[in-house]
């Protein structure tokens, strides 16, 4: 939307010629380091910054549009006049740059930036704006943030939460969608509004980190974030961005971590965006079989020109250093990789070596991952990355691209061709589950049941399991449930898939928390909590989880009957923790099964319990090991697995 369309002009007496003044917060340093691609936190320099030029208050402006012939900010300061404040070159830097007195935290502005080209005119928001106006205004706010954190003991030891040896379970959420207000006419939570209940409820069901889909800017709410246009702004649909802040504060105050989802690989082309800002084709690529992306109709950032380069490692550093975020989800990253992503032949141009590999995406994205690790080595970052392509989570100076984890896409589509099978059929795509371990610690995964699974008329998850009745139904999604928290891998749950969610997921309702008054989704979503608090505070379940010695086989062949028995263990000397799961309707009785040790074993999880919303079969809480070898283990116990059902055991210790 154009603002001037929407606001009265500001009227004057007499028009005036420029009032910006020749100051500046760049130096030659910074411009050097932005023109080579390794300036890493360009926020600090570009964009509107308060500042006082001498005893006169007012705001610094500086914008890259090297193409431009002149470059003017506007707004209701200046009655949307782009004659009266016109910013300055900078050198040959390609940097506009000024500063216009009187101006201060708050305003409005966009920049009008003329080509040198054809005449284009057109009205941008600032790409480093670091708060927009609620959408669907589109206009940039002169913002000088102000928070005081009170996170220090978090950001003090979060390097302990945030390792691969340690628990980490991540409940994926949209902000705008979570939980609405339906007494005011269904509207969404604020960032303030949402800390509390969110903060409590993520903490009651044991998660350790939230991951929301992407918060910054965007004009469609539609897209969920996933089609940015401020890189650098939380979306003003929730609040102010100190209201983001308060959110992440009182997350990290309750020993939750926070993982923002970051989208560097394409970008809406709504007029007042990033697309051909200076009148050519500046942060996208030119030629369209690498600039524009055929599948979201949205612009491809040109990855070998080094000022894109600058721009974007500047916004993944952004939110680790001024929002004390843990984490940054990386969007789409095959798309990235790939010159001939979602392209039929001809429809792409080869790399220099004639081959399909984008080599300056991927050398953005080792250079990202170096500067993130180098200037925060406590926390992590994650791909979303659906090919095999090699060593995504290893370092750069292996050749990888230096990720921290990597999302397992195989296992989740395999796992779930799997589950949603009627479990008569199981028994001939039992390869479906087992084929994860031949890849298993090749990267460092996360296991997702992601929003991607749950929408665009795939379903909720409740939803996608087979059964005659709404039991078997129940039995199913606990049984998928605890099979994702035995396998090695951290674990990654989306909204309402906790506690049965039937419909799939809409941005604009609320999850269906109705349902919880129902006995089935109580005993859903506490199953969940128990598997949290177990995969937390037992090491065997997640010390283990990015190296092979945490993991062993038992008996991974029984196709005939859809049952599984493996070992998780601790990487030291410890108790391993037993799971077996039966993925048909059919008990096992006496079902005989190799262990490594004699004595008791104690039945520490059943998803079949009564509590759970089970049938109640089980083991009496414990079963004796016998000196009867099987499966090569010179021990073996003959346990009842319930029909859809996996249970964990534990050998019993004294005391």
């Amino acid at each position: 939307m154009n603002p001037k369309a929407t606001r009265k002009k500001t009227t004057t007496t007499q028009p005036r010629r420029s009032r910006v003044q020749p100051v500046t917060l760049l130096s030659a340093d910074d411009l050097y380091l932005f023109n080579e691609g390794t300036h890493e936190r360009l926020y600090d320099k570009l964009g509107a910054h308060p500042i006082r030029s001498g005893t006169q208050p007012g705001t610094h402006f500086a914008v890259w549009a090297p193409d431009a012939e002149q470059v003017s900010v506007i707004g209701d300061f200046n009655g949307w006049d782009k004659s009266r404040h016109q910013l300055s070159p900078r050198e040959q830097s390609g940097i506009w740059e000024g500063f216009v007195p009187d101006l201060g935290h708050g305003d409005i502005y966009k920049y009008h930036v003329r080509s040198r080209y054809h005449g284009h005119c057109i009205d941008k928001a600032d790409p480093f704006a670091i708060c927009g106006e609620l959408p669907p205004r589109t206009a940039s706010r002169v913002w000088n943030l102000g928070y005081l954190w009170q996170d220090d003991a978090w950001m003090a030891h979060r390097h302990q939460v945030n390792t691969l040896g340690a628990p980490i379970s991540i409940y994926e959420m949209h902000l705008g969608s979570w939980r609405r207000v339906p007494e005011e006419r269904n509207r969404w939570m604020s960032y303030r509004e949402l800390a509390e209940p969110l903060c409590a409820y993520v903490k009651d069901l044991g998660f350790t980190h939230v991951e929301f889909l992407p918060v910054m800017e965007h004009p469609f709410a539609g897209s969920w974030g996933y089609q940015t246009t401020g890189y650098f702004a939380p979306t003003s649909r929730y609040g102010a961005p100190e209201d983001f802040m308060f959110l992440i504060d009182h997350l990290h105050q309750n020993g939750i971590g926070v993982i923002l989802d970051w989208v560097p690989s394409h970008f809406p082309a709504d007029d007042h965006g990033l697309g051909f800002f200076d009148g050519t084709h500046l942060y996208e690529h030119a030629w369209p079989e690498k600039g524009f992306h055929p599948d979201w109709k949205s612009y491809i950032f040109n990855y070998g020109r080094n000022e894109v380069r600058s721009f974007l490692l500047s916004s993944a550093l952004f939110w680790f250093d001024k929002y004390h975020i843990d984490g940054l989800r990386v969007d789409a990253v095959a798309s990235m990789l790939y010159l001939d992503y979602s392209r039929q032949e001809g429809e792409w141009i080869p790399n220099a070596y004639g081959g399909r590999e984008n080599l300056e995406a991927i050398g953005f994205l080792r250079q990202l991952n170096e500067a993130v690790y180098r200037n925060f080595p406590d926390v992590q970052t994650f791909a979303e990355e659906s090919t095999a392509w090699p060593s995504v989570s290893r370092p750069t100076y292996l050749g990888g691209l230096g990720f921290g984890l990597k999302w397992d896409m195989g296992w989740m589509h395999d796992t779930l061709v799997y589950i949603t099978k009627d479990p008569v059929h199981r028994q001939y795509h039992h390869h479906d589950l087992t084929f994860r371990m031949v890849y298993a610690y090749m990267e460092n995964f996360v296991l997702p049941l992601s929003h991607d699974e749950v929408t665009h008329g795939k379903g909720a998850l409740l939803a996608k399991m087979p059964g005659a009745d709404d039991w078997q139904k129940f039995a199913n999604l606990r049984l998928l449930l605890g099979y994702m928290y035995s396998q090695p891998g951290k674990k990654l749950l989306f909204m309402g898939s906790e506690f049965g969610q039937w419909q799939e997921w809409n941005h604009d309702d609320s999850l269906e928390w109705h349902l919880l008054q129902y006995a089935p989704h109580q005993g859903l979503q506490r199953w969940v909590a128990d598997l949290n608090d177990l995969y937390r505070t037992d090491g065997a379940l997640h010390q283990g989880d990015c190296d092979p010695a945490g993991f062993e086989w038992i008996d991974c062949n029984d196709a005939a009957t859809s049952t599984l028995v493996f070992l998780r263990k601790e990487t030291a000397a410890a108790p391993p923790i037993l799971v077996a799961a039966n993925f048909t309707p059919v008990p096992r009785i006496a079902y005989r099964v190799g262990v490594p040790a004699g004595g008791t074993w104690q039945e520490i999880l059943n998803s079949d319990a009564s509590i759970y919303g089970g049938g109640g079969m089980g083991n009496l809480g414990e079963v004796a090991a016998v000196p009867e070898s099987a499966h090569g283990r010179p021990y073996s116990l003959a346990l009842t697995l319930p029909p859809l059902a996996v249970v964990f055991f534990k050998p019993k210790t004294d005391g």
